[in-house]
C-alpha cells in the first residue's frame, strides 16, 4: 500500500521539481548524452552490449560515491575475473568522472528514476545478478523489484547521518520495509550498528569493515597534471602553496582574506581553491576579482601559458586528489562557512596536513579522531584559521607530525575495501 501511494505521488512530485532540475543539469552542462536513460531509454548498442554478459549493477549518486564505485570493483574484479558492473550514476559531473576513469568492463549508466515503469524498464535492460548501493542510496521502487526478483541487495560504506537518521525515524513506518529487504550492509564503525538496528535493519545482516573512502590501499597521490600547470605559471616547487578544497558559498572570499594576510608573511605563498560545484566558477571569480588579488583558472594557465597568479581556481571536476599533491597546508571545504565537512582522507594520504573549520558533521567520529589523536587542525574562525595555517606554513616538522598521526589514525581502515569485496562475493541470489 505505502509503495502504491509513493508511485501515484511520483509524478506530482516530479512536476514539481522538475524546473528547478533542469536549470541545475543545464548549469551544470553536458547534460544531454544519454539522459534518456534517467527516463529508462536505452539506445541499442547500450542494450546489445548489457545483453551479452550478466552485471552487477552499482549505484553511486555522484563523483565522491563513483570514487569509492571504481575503487570496490576493482577490488571486486580479483576475485571475479569475468565481473562485469552496471555503474549508475546520478549527477552529470559523476558521469563525466565514471566515463573518464572507468575500464571497459564498467558500464557506465545515468540512474533511472525510481519511478514504477521506468524502474521496471531498468531492471530488464540491466539485468542484474547483483545490486551494490554506495553510500545511502536506498530507493522503494528499486529495492521491491530486486526483492521481488530474487535479488541480492548490499549497502557499502554505509553512511547515515544525524539529519538522515532523525528524518527515517520521523517516517519509520514508511522506511522499515525497505531498510529490511537489504541483505548486507557494510557500516563504517561498530557504534554505528545499533542506529541502523533502530530502523529495522537486523543485526545479522550488519558487518563492520571501515570506510572505503579511508580505506588507503590502492590510493596514490598524483601530481603530474598540477605540475604542467605550476611550470606553466613559472611557479617553483618550493613555494608555499595553501589548496583549499570542495570548497562551498562564502568561503572562497574567507579563504581569499587570510590568503592576503598570509602574503604579508609569506610573499611566494600561492591559493589554489577547488569549489566543490564548478558552476560557481564565475560567481567566485567575480566576487575575488574584487579584492587585491590576480586571478586565473587551472584550464587557462594550460591553455594560454597565463602570467603568475596569486589565486588559481581549479576549474575541472575529479581532479582534486592530484592537486593535493602539491599542496604545503590544505584547507577542507564546507567546514568553515558551510555544515558538514568534505572528506579529510585524500590529502592525508597525498602527505599533506589538514586543517578544517568547526562543521565536520558528515565526518564527525573521523574528525573527533583525527584532532584528538593530533592528526588534524580544527578552527573555530577567520583568525584562528589565518593563524593555524600560518604556523604550519613556518614549522615543517608540524607539518610531517600531523601527516604521521594521521596515517596512523587512519590504520582500522586499511583493508576495508578488500573486506567489502569478499563479503558481496559471497551474496547469493535467495
Amino acid at each position: 500500500m505505502i509503495r502504491l501511494f509513493y508511485n501515484l505521488l511520483f509524478p506530482l512530485a516530479l512536476l514539481f521539481f522538475l524546473p528547478g532540475y533542469i536549470v541545475k543539469m543545464c548549469r551544470r552542462g553536458n547534460y544531454r548524452k544519454k539522459f534518456g536513460q534517467r527516463l529508462g531509454f536505452y539506445d541499442r548498442p547500450t542494450r546489445a552490449k548489457l545483453a551479452r554478459h550478466p552485471h552487477t549493477w552499482m549505484h553511486a549518486v555522484s563523483v565522491g560515491e563513483v570514487m569509492i564505485a571504481l575503487k570496490l570493483a576493482a577490488k571486486m574484479k580479483e576475485h571475479e575475473p569475468d565481473l562485469r558492473v552496471g555503474l549508475t550514476t546520478t549527477t552529470t559531473t559523476g558521469f563525466a568522472l565514471a566515463n573518464r576513469q572507468a575500464p571497459d568492463w564498467i558500464e557506465v549508466l545515468y540512474t533511472p528514476l525510481d519511478f514504477w515503469p521506468i524502474m521496471h524498464c531498468a531492471f530488464e535492460v540491466i539485468r542484474p545478478t547483483r545490486i551494490v548501493l554506495v553510500e545511502a542510496e536506498i530507493w522503494p521502487n528499486l529495492t521491491a523489484f530486486a526483492h521481488q526478483r530474487r535479488i541480492p541487495l548490499a549497502l557499502v560504506n554505509a553512511r547515515l547521518s544525524p539529519r538522515s537518521e532523525s528524518r527515517f525515524r520521523r517516517f519509520n513506518v514508511f522506511v522499515r520495509p525497505y531498510f529490511r529487504r537489504l541483505d548486507l550492509i557494510c557500516i563504517q564503525e561498530q557504534e554505528d550498528a545499533a542506529h541502523w538496528e533502530s530502523l529495522g535493519v537486523s543485526r545479522t545482516r550488519l558487518q563492520v569493515v571501515g570506510s572505503i573512502k579511508f580505506d588507503p590501499e590502492g590510493v596514490a597521490s598524483r601530481s603530474a597534471g598540477p605540475r604542467k600547470v605550476l611550470d606553466a605559471l613559472g611557479i617553483e616547487p618550493a613555494r608555499p602553496i595553501v589548496v583549499a578544497g570542495s570548497t562551498h558559498p562564502g568561503e572562497e572570499e574567507i579563504l581569499a582574506r587570510v590568503f592576503l594576510r598570509l602574503r604579508d608573511q609569506f610573499p611566494s605563498l600561492r591559493l589554489f581553491i577547488a569549489p566543490r560545484h564548478v558552476e560557481r566558477l564565475q560567481e567566485i571569480r567575480a566576487q575575488l576579482d574584487a579584492l587585491p588579488l590576480r586571478v586565473t583558472l587551472t584550464s587557462e594557465a594550460l591553455r594560454c601559458g597565463a602570467a603568475d597568479a596569486d589565486c588559481m581556481l581549479l576549474d575541472t571536476t575529479g581532479e582534486l586528489q592530484r592537486w593535493y599533491g602539491i599542496a604545503t597546508v590544505v584547507f577542507i571545504g564546507k567546514s568553515l562557512a558551510a555544515h558538514g565537512g568534505q572528506n579529510p582522507v585524500e590529502p592525508i594520504l597525498a602527505g599533506k596536513p589538514v586543517v578544517f573549520g568547526p562543521h565536520m558533521e558528515n565526518f564527525a567520529t573521523l574528525a573527533k579522531t583525527l584532532v584528538s589523536n593530533n592528526a588534524a587542525m580544527q578552527v573555530n574562525d577567520t583568525d584562528s584559521l589565518e593563524r593555524t595555517v600560518g604556523e604550519l606554513l613556518r614549522d615543517s616538522e608540524s607539518r610531517q607530525r600531523l601527516v604521521e598521526n594521521a596515517r596512523a589514525a587512519l590504520g582500522e581502515h586499511e583493508g576495508a575495501t578488500a573486506r567489502a569485496a569478499t563479503l558481496i562475493h559471497d551474496l547469493k541470489p535467495h
